[in-house]
């Protein structure tokens, strides 16, 4: 027979799962008892829970659902139905759930035995379909009569969000009403779960997180306490694809190699092109990027973004292109190289050519990923710092070997 597991272990085990990625939570909880198991994952977010879930073998996976409670293992089976990072995976289950016939006082009796397992905020009222029609809030249970029907005081046409929603969209729906929780119906009204705020909100959290990463090629999945071996499977392949388009970079350059060989002066100046430009197009990246997450680019069209970001671009590369010539006047003067008025135009032109450029890049790259159907995020800094290279080098060498002697 499986002992209880012991409370201060199991939220000791909760805390030390919500450090790691779903395989490595996995991995951690096979050591421990199938009922120890189901329990910590009951209060665990439950997006990552059905991740670990299904991380698990079919036959641990099975023992696990058959100790857990009947209504946190079907609600397990119906989020695993539902896309990844949408508000179906992070649905617990509605335990507090009425027909509208049902009296008040019939309706408290069943809400003190609820309350005695598990916190909920509301109850729902459903017809004979499940489909909600309305909710209960429990000062107006609480002052109504005992045996007044709760299709007299419930709120009726409620507020409700659709497990189909992606997590993003929900968060944007939900600022304006800030309940503790939400009820999550199907696409014909059903009634399938329940998410509470602080799940959807710390899910949000996550996904935030992520996205830094993202623009690097770091995989969501992987933590601080990811093992090393799977690190290095998340990280190798991105740093392979920017060892590729460095080379490409790289050979953009090398078709100048012979100015650059009669112009020694360029060579220095090329890393202050390439990162003054990459500079330009990270900024109009991180606010094209955090238009999708706000929604602001619905809003307005993408091609006001890249009209503002392309003016800014302008503005700013002829700011810091003047300052930049200037730069190299002097520098080619103290080192005695030739033409050294025709190189501070070189440095301005290519600068201000090369800061606009970059700033469309940043808006351009993360909308193609989108609409090619992936992450906007995923390692667009990569793409964004081969663009930006190759037209700031690319421009500044083409224009030295067309204008310096």
């Amino acid at each position: 027979m499986t002992a209880s597991p012991n409370e201060a272990g199991v939220q000791s085990l909760r805390a030390e799962i919500s450090k790691l990625a779903p395989r490595e939570a996995a991995a951690r909880l096979c050591q421990e008892e199938d009922a120890a198991l189901a329990l910590t994952l009951q209060s665990h977010n439950p997006a990552a829970a059905v991740e670990i879930l299904w991380e698990l073998s079919e036959e641990r996976r099975r023992r696990v659902l058959a100790l857990a409670p009947p209504e946190w293992a079907a609600q397990w089976a119906v989020n695993h139905s539902y896309e990844p990072n949408t508000l179906g995976r992070l649905m617990a289950p509605a335990f507090a759930v009425f027909r509208p016939e049902m009296t008040v006082a019939e309706a408290i009796d069943v809400v003190r035995t609820i309350v005695k397992k598990t916190l909920i905020s509301y109850c729902f009222v459903v017809d004979d379909d499940c489909r909600l029609i309305g909710v209960l809030v429990f000062r107006e249970m609480m002052l109504a009569e005992p045996q007044q029907r709760l299709a007299d005081v419930m709120i009726r046409e409620p507020v409700h969000l659709r497990a189909s929603t992606p997590v993003l969209d929900a968060m944007r729906e939900i600022l304006k009403w800030h309940f503790p929780s939400y009820p999550v119906c199907d696409d014909t009204g059903r009634i399938v779960g329940v998410v509470r705020g602080a799940d959807l909100f710390r899910q949000q959290a996550v996904e935030l997180s992520a996205q830094a990463g993202a623009m690097v090629g770091v995989e969501k999945e992987e933590r601080a306490a990811t093992p090393w071996p799977r690190s290095f499977r998340f990280r190798h392949p991105w740093l392979q694809l920017n060892l590729l388009t460095a080379f490409v970079a790289a050979a953009v350059v090398g078709v100048f190699e012979e100015t650059i060989d009669r112009v020694i002066v360029l060579a220095v100046f090329l890393p202050v092109l390439a990162g003054q430009s990459g500079n330009s197009g990270s900024q109009a990246m991180a606010i094209t990027l955090r238009g999708m997450t706000l929604g602001d680019l619905a809003k307005r069209s993408a091609r006001e973004l890249v009209a503002k970001e392309a003016w800014l671009g302008l503005l700013n590369g002829a700011l810091v292109g003047f300052t930049a010539g200037l730069g190299m006047l002097f520098y080619a003067n103290w080192s005695g190289a030739p033409s050294a008025a025709v190189l501070a135009l070189v440095v301005m032109i290519a600068m201000t050519v090369s800061c606009t450029l970059s700033g469309v890049s940043g808006v351009l790259i993360p909308l193609a990923l989108r609409r090619a159907g992936a992450d906007p995020a995923s390692a667009s800094s990569i793409f964004l710092t081969t663009v930006t290279d190759c037209v700031s080098m690319g421009l500044f060498l083409g224009l030295a070997s067309l204008l310096v002697p």
